[in-house]
This record gives structure tokens, C-alpha cells and sequence, in this order.
């Protein structure tokens, strides 16, 4: 994480002492300098008492000097008391911008706006706190009047913003703050081999019809106190404050953001090693965008190397690397070392994070549990652990809990357990209770309210993702094409501002619009499984006509929603209507290799095919015609029915038998 430390203001602003002659002016001044002096130093007592000698000056009403004593005292408490330094910089005018603000600029002398730099640290320290959202708000009044700070300020109020950009996924809108940062206030120069009108292959999205893993692309930081992205589905690698200590100055911060940013838009830029880690990782995460899997692990391990000879491997540092191990086995489907990378990352996390209410600002800001765990979960459900799964889902879950992905993978573990306890020579139900109890609830009762992988809770979790993917469905944002896009030295404030990712997802990369009907799919299947399970027909029948409605339907999920469209209305007592989806025609007209890529049992048109016709079959036994069932039943051949046709032939034997006796 980019750890930008709070400001300590020096400088008193005439607006605070307009009184003062021009000596007692540099008289404040020159105090003000020896406590800032005395800052640096760490000497925070002696710099507290040249406040007060300020405040016995009739300075005590000024805002510098309030702020200063703030900042003062939270590193005098060794950076503990973060929270009672965000109380007193929110009493610093409540947020409402000083008369004649924005125009005054942040020198030495005049010292600029305290509430500028108050609003600044606010920012900050919501960043650290993972609050995102919250410091972009805060932060917003300084972007939008950027070009009337002093350069030094827009420096640093750039940077926060960059990599609150990123940290949220808006990678198209980073992108094109940085055209506005190179172009309008010349604070980045053009980064080595960047193209804005070229960019790498876009990484081909697998539908999940059963279980699909999340990519999670990471690449490892590796300073002293650096760490990297350690979030799933190519989430934003972030740079700590030893990029601050390494890079010196705010341009050079800059510049490392401006090819993180290149790099996770996929532009093809130029990453020339230099010996720092920093860098190195960038060039990990590069191998990893283009799918060199193998460069990738060995540019973390040498990195990993290069730290130990060098005596500055650090728990931030481990947990980067075990975490981005993790990524890259997860996307190779190594699950089972994938998990154990992702285990070592969490172990090394707690070292650093064992106690959140006791630790600094910029340690709670390197805690990654949270994006782990959800990696951890995803492996989980791979290795067919729904338990394991669904309590480490349990935990991202609280942060993001607007995620319509994450919610869908819980209900996938709940539906996965549910399965597992299904077990052959477990089955409870005889074809002679599921033909004549239509409207039976076998399953027993769970509040939905009790997160436990149940299908009650899998219900909910779905409605949850249905009701998420809807919303942002409508709001989906499409970008221009080449031809309406303007030439970035075009770009203005404006432009970058009304530049829109679809970042629904997050920890994930922002999603496309295939991967995001794909996903509607997977939970309309999920959701009319789920209801037919607890017996709720109707819901049923609506998700599978919704699933059939699709447009990009894939083959796999239009099986799986005429047999489920067929089953509901076989429960509700409509075997007509019933029939017509479970005509097996259809299925001759299916992409054999999509059925035989996905994570079930249907490995086959031919037990496709079978699976169908049993169905067809029930129906037939339903209306009473079990002659045509008969004849159906003589053709299933597949190991996958055949337990469950000799059971019907069985039964539809004896109802012949009964028939004639009477």
C-alpha cells in the first residue's frame, strides 16, 4: 500500500493573523520552522512546546496551529491514536472550504490552506483504513480545483488519487487520469513504450456453469516494508510507503503508479529492471497479464531471493509473495498448492496484523486477510471443501458484501455441501414419494438469517447476487468505440471525471459485459436448482425461463434449464407443458465440448441424452402412459441413469400390475 505520510504544516497563513506586522510575521515563522525541524528529528515534546510558545503568542486560534498539534500528538503516541486525529481534523471547519481557498497556494511562507492539508490527511487515513470510497469523497473538492494548488500539493493529491483509483479497480479511470496529469499539469511525463491506442490481448473469460475460478492477478512487492496486491480476480497490486522512502521524490512516486497503471490496463509499456523490487514486481505482474505464468513465479522467487541475501524480508513481504504463489497455481488449477500458498499468506498476515485495535495506521493498512480469505475460498470450492469454502467467504463478505460474484461462490459452497451429504446409498426418496408428493418440503427447516451452508442460506445468497447483477445490469457502463475516442492530449477534467469502469466485483477486476451475463446465467441455474430443492416450483419455473431467455446462452445451461423448466412443471402437475422442454431433439443440437469442459457429470451428448429421457420418461409415467415410458426406459444405456431407470421400470411394473388386478 502507498503509505503517504500525514502532513505537518509549517508556515502561518496571513489569513490566520492578519493583524501581525511583517516581524512578528517572521518572527511566527521562524518558530514554526524550528518545530517543523523539531519534527523531523522525532523530538515531538520539544516541538509541542515551541507550539505552545506560538499559542502564548495569541496564535491559538489558528487553524495551522491546531493542526499541527494534532499531527504532533498522534505521532507522539507512536501513531496509535489515529482516530482521535481524524475526530480533531474533522472539527478544522467540518469540512467546509476556507474563504479564498482555492487560490491560495502552499508555500513555505504563506503556508497555504490548513484546511487543504487537513482534508488531504482526512483522505489519507480513510485510505489506510481500507475505506475507500469514503476518502475519494474526501478527497474529491482537491481534485477537482487541482491545477490552482501549488505543484508540490497537486503532486501529492495526485498520487492518493491515483492509487485510490486503483484500488478500487477504476482502471480505465486511472488511465485517463493520468492522460490529465502528463497532459494538463505536465506532473508525469509519458511512460517508455506506452501506446494509448494499443493494448495487450484481454484475457478470455470462462463461463461457470459448476465451480469456475476467479484469476487472481497479483504480482509481489518486494521492499523492506512493501507489499503488493494481494486481492483476487486481478485486483490492484499497490505500492507501500518504502516506494515514498525509496523514491524520494512525489515525481518518482508518480512515475512507478503511471506504469502500475500501464500495466494493469494492459498497455504495452516498457518496465526496465533497476535493481529494486519495486520495479521487479511491476515486471512479475506484466508476466502475469500475459499469461507467462512461469516467468511470473520465478520474477517473485527471485525476488524473494534477492531479499533474503539481503536480510529485508519482512512479514508484508512474505505474505505478498505466498499470496501471489498462490495466484498464479490457483490460475494454472494447481488448487490443492494454491491453497497451501494462500494458508502461508494468511499465517504471515496475522504476524504483521495480530492485533488491528493496537496497531499503527499504515500497519492496519497493510492487513490483506480480508482479499486472502476469498482467494483461500476460491480454492476451497476447486478441491470440493464447501465447508472450508464458505467459512472463508464468510470473511471478505463483510467488506464486500455489494460483490454479486462473491455472494454466488457462497451459494456454491451451500450447494455443494448440500450435495455431498446426498451420497449414493444415502438417497432418501423412493420414485414412488417423488411422483405422488409434489408438494412436499423434504428438506429440513433453517433460518436464512444464520449464515451456515445450508440451501436455505443459498437461497438467500442467490437473491442477493440476482438482485446485485440486475442493478448493475442496467447500469452497465459501454466504452466508445476507437473512432469516438478523443486524442489524450484532448483529455481535460471533465473527461477523466465522467470516465465510468464497471468495477462491480470488487476485490475483482472490473467485469465485462459476456462475463457479467455469464454470471446472471450461472445464478438463474443456481437459484432454480436451489428452489426445486426446497420445493418451491414456482420460483423454479421463473428462474429457468429467465436462464432460457438469455441471450448469449451457453449450450451446458440450456440443458440444465429446459430440465429444470420440465422438472418444476412436473411437480406443479402440468406434464404437458412439461414435455415440451424435455424433448430429447434439442439435445442433438448441443456443443459436445461444451458439456465435456464443465465440472459435472455430464461429460457427453450421450448422457446428455440419457439424462433427458429419463426425464422424459417420469413425465410419461406421470400422465399415466407407461407404455411410452416403457419404451423409453429401453433406450437409456448410460451408467449415469441406469439405478434410477431400473427403479422406475420397476415401479411402472407394478402400477401395470395394480391396473390390471382392478
Amino acid at each position: 500500500m502507498c503509505v503517504l505520510l500525514l502532513f505537518f504544516i509549517f508556515g502561518m497563513d496571513p489569513a490566520d493573523s492578519p493583524t501581525k506586522t511583517q516581524d512578528s510575521d517572521d518572527e511566527n515563522y521562524n518558530l514554526l520552522c524550528q518545530a517543523h525541524e523539531q519534527f523531523n528529528n522525532r523530538e515531538y515534546d520539544r516541538c509541542l512546546e515551541l507550539l505552545q510558545r506560538l499559542e502564548t503568542k495569541g496564535e491559538s486560534s489558528g487553524l495551522i496551529l491546531r493542526h499541527n498539534r494534532a499531527v504532533v500528538n498522534y505521532y507522539k503516541t507512536g501513531c496509535l491514536e489515529h482516530q482521535t486525529l481524524l475526530n480533531e481534523l474533522e472539527k478544522l471547519g467540518n469540512d467546509q472550504p476556507a474563504p479564498g481557498e482555492p487560490t491560495v497556494p502552499l508555500a513555505l511562507k504563506n503556508a497555504g490552506s490548513a484546511l487543504t492539508v487537513a482534508r488531504y490527511n482526512k483522505a489519507v487515513i480513510y485510505f489506510h483504513r481500507h475505506m475507500y470510497g469514503t476518502a475519494l469523497d474526501r478527497l474529491a473538492p482537491l481534485v477537482t480545483r487541482l491545477e490552482a494548488l501549488e505543484k508540490q500539493m497537486a503532486a501529492l493529491v495526485a498520487t492518493l488519487q491515483l492509487q485510490l483509483l486503483l484500488a478500487t479497480n477504476q482502471l480505465n479511470r486511472a488511465e485517463a487520469f493520468l492522460d490529465y496529469l502528463q497532459y494538463k499539469l505536465n506532473l508525469v511525463a509519458s511512460a517508455p513504450g506506452a501506446s494509448p491506442s494499443s493494448s495487450l490481448e484481454e484475457p478470455t473469460t470462462t463461463a461457470a456453469a459448476a465451480v469456475s475460478a476467479a484469476a487472481a492477478a497479483a504480482a509481489a512487492a518486494a521492499a523492506a516494508s512493501s507489499t503488493a496486491s494481494t486481492a483476487v480476480a486481478s485486483s490492484t497490486p499497490i505500492l507501500d510507503s518504502s516506494v515514498t522512502r525509496a523514491a524520494g521524490e512525489n515525481g518518482s512516486i508518480l512515475r512507478l503508479l503511471q506504469l502500475l497503471t500501464h500495466v494493469l490496463n494492459r498497455k504495452p509499456v516498457v518496465i526496465t529492471e533497476d535493481g529494486t523490487p519495486e520495479i521487479a514486481a511491476l515486471k512479475a505482474q506484466q508476466y502475469y497479464i500475459m499469461k507467462d505464468f512461469q516467468m511470473a513465479a520465478k520474477q517473485l522467487m527471485r525476488i524473494n531471493d534477492d531479499c533474503t541475501q539481503a536480510g529485508t524480508v519482512t512479514p508484508q513481504l512474505s505474505t505478498c509473495i505466498a499470496n501471489n504463489m498462490g495466484v498464479i497455481h490457483l490460475r494454472v488449477r494447481h488448487y490443492a498448492i494454491a491453497a497451501k500458498f494462500f494458508q502461508n499468506a494468511l499465517r504471515f498476515d496475522q504476524q504483521l496484523t495480530s492485533n488491528l485495535r493496537q496497531c499503527s495506521l499504515q500497519t492496519m493498512g497493510l492487513a490483506r486477510s480480508c482479499e486472502i480469505m476469498y482467494n483461500l475460498g476460491i480454492a476451497m470450492l476447486h478441491l470440493r471443501r464447501p465447508k472450508e469454502a464458505f467459512q472463508c467467504f464468510l470473511v471478505p463478505v463483510k467488506q464486500y458484501h455489494s460483490n454479486p460474484r462473491l455472494w454466488y461462490r457462497m451459494a456454491e459452497a451451500c450447494i455443494m455441501e448440500h450435495e455431498a451429504q446426498k451420497l449414493p446409498g444415502k438417497d432418501r426418496y423412493t420414485i414412488d414419494s417423488s411422483l405422488n408428493s409434489s408438494g412436499s418440503k423434504p428438506y429440513g427447516t433453517h433460518s436464512t438469517a444464520v449464515p451456515e451452508p445450508t440451501l436455505e442460506f443459498a437461497a438467500l445468497c442467490l437473491r442477493n447476487a440476482l438482485t446485485l447483477s440486475l442493478q448493475y445490469k442496467a447500469s452497465f457502463y459501454m466504452a466508445a468505440s476507437p473512432d469516438e475516442t478523443l486524442d489524450p492530449k484532448d483529455s481535460s477534467q471533465q473527461l477523466w471525471s465522467q470516465t465510468q469502469d464497471n468495477n462491480f466485483c470488487n476485490p475483482s477486476k472490473p467485469i465485462s459485459l459476456e462475463s457479467m451475463e455469464n454470471m446472471l446465467d450461472a445464478i438463474y441455474a443456481a437459484h432454480s436448482f436451489v428452489s426445486l430443492r426446497l420445493g418451491d416450483h414456482v420460483t423454479a419455473l421463473e428462474m429457468a425461463k429467465h436462464l432460457l431467455q438469455s441471450e448469449r446462452l451457453s449450450d451446458a445451461h440450456k440443458l440444465l434449464g429446459h430440465m429444470y423448466a420440465g422438472e418444476a412443471l412436473m411437480m406443479m402437475d402440468k406434464s404437458g407443458e412439461a414435455r415440451d422442454h424435455l424433448e430429447p431433439t434439442f439435445v442433438n443440437s448441443l456443443n459436445a465440448l461444451d458439456l465435456e469442459t464443465r465440472d459435472w457429470q455430464l461429460k457427453s451428448l450421450d448422457a446428455a441424452q440419457n439424462v433427458v429421457r429419463y426425464n422424459l420418461a417420469v413425465t410419461f409415467a406421470l400422465q399415466n402412459d407407461f407404455q411410452a415410458a416403457k419404451s423409453l426406459l429401453g433406450t437409456l444405456t448410460h451408467p449415469i441413469v441406469s439405478k434410477k431407470a431400473l427403479t422406475l421400470h420397476r415401479y411402472i411394473e407394478l402400477k401395470i400390475s395394480a391396473t390390471a388386478l382392478h
